[in-house]
């Protein structure tokens, strides 16, 4: 059943996000979107469906949901042939009672360590790339058959390039069918299955110095994906931003330009995909340490909203205690500090960065 505005309102003043009075509550994110063609979205993961003043947060702020977890092979598949749909059923029916749009994260992902263990256990026998080829239609049948057209967009692939070096990731099916042909298999499957659905190549290059390997590698793999006529329809952006993305009017903003220039060149829309902002090489005061991550947003924002082709904005959690930096350890604040990454403190009160990504929906052009 569709939560009721009184429900949220009500909701929400008790995690004391609202003023005090309802009529001075900003205009929803989701309302801004609607206005310029944009869908904003979050991920949320089963466990959060029990907290209900985020729950109506979101509701109140969003019109799309993806899965933080529950719709990776590892947790959909965690045995083999013993299939766990429940935790991402429960997940899409809730966004399905709030009117919502689902994004399914993901069918591959591509790095090794992510694949489940029995996969990369898996006998592929005398007919390895036959064996192969099976495995990984099965598991993308499966999931397109269950969930039907209760899915808006997938992401097929996922973070398929080794950003150090901008070649591919190996796996056990890049080693079996080759890795573009393993993604274009990939890609053609989903579509003969889910054919209603938008099918997105999703990855974590940026517009730092630092990834021009990584951007050079994944425009290469869509270059090679669309010579073969795979159906692949959109880039996805994580935009997992910090610092060190920091544009302003220079070489970065250029350089990210040319990058979103040449993937919309070849026909593909954009999605921001998993937007939060990492504040560790920032102050630790946290008026200015807000400032600094809104700061940051806004412009990286401009910049990937001015491309119209650009129609979904997703965060990867709302909520400071909701975000994965919090329990990310391979880059955590020298100084100890709590990360303050999203639209959203610990008791969802709206930070600055809500009103940049608010400012950047505004000042975007019409889809």
């Amino acid at each position: 059943m569709k939560i009721s505005r009184r429900a949220i309102l009500a909701m929400m003043a008790a995690g004391g996000l609202l003023p005090l009075h309802a009529a001075e509550m900003p205009e929803p994110l989701k309302v801004l979107g609607k206005r310029k063609g944009l869908n904003v979205g979050n991920a949320l993961s089963r466990h959060h469906l029990h907290n209900p003043g985020y729950t109506a947060l979101m509701a109140r702020e969003c019109n799309m949901l993806v899965a933080e977890n529950e719709g990776k092979w590892q947790a959909l598949e965690p045995r083999q042939g013993a299939y766990e749909f429940g935790p991402a059923d429960e997940l899409y029916a809730w966004a399905r009672s709030q009117g919502m749009l689902v994004r399914g994260h993901n069918l591959i992902w591509q790095d090794a360590k992510w694949l489940p263990k029995w996969v990369n256990a898996y006998d592929f026998g005398t007919q390895p790339a036959q064996a192969a080829e099976a495995l990984l239609r099965k598991h993308i049948v499966a999931v397109c058959d269950h969930f039907g057209d209760a899915i808006h967009s997938y992401d097929v692939v996922n973070e398929a390039v080794d950003p150090k070096t901008g070649g591919l990731r190996v796996n056990v099916f890049t080693e079996r069918l080759g890795a573009v042909e393993q993604m274009d298999l990939a890609f053609r499957v989903a579509h003969e299955r889910a054919p209603k659905a938008q099918l997105v190549y999703n990855d974590y290059m940026r517009p730092d110095t630092g990834s021009t390997k990584h951007r050079a590698g994944v425009l290469k793999l869509l270059h090679d994906l669309k010579s073969r006529g795979t159906p692949v329809h959109a880039l996805g952006l994580q935009s997992h931003i910090g610092s060190w993305d920091e544009m302003g009017t220079g070489d970065q903003q250029r350089e990210w330009r040319r990058f979103l220039d040449e993937v919309t060149g070849m026909g593909l829309d954009l999605l921001v995909t998993e937007f939060d902002v990492n504040d560790r090489k920032l102050p630790g005061d946290v008026a200015k340490r807000d400032a600094g991550v809104a700061a940051l947003a806004k412009d990286y924002l401009d910049v990937t909203f001015s491309y119209r082709q650009c129609k979904d904005f997703l965060m990867w959690g709302m909520a400071d205690n909701f975000n994965w930096l919090q329990t990310w350890d391979e880059a955590p604040r020298t100084d100890g500090l709590k990360m303050r990454p999203t639209p959203f403190d610990d008791q969802l009160r709206a930070k600055p960065l809500r009103d940049a990504i608010a400012a950047a929906i505004n000042a975007m052009p019409p889809r």
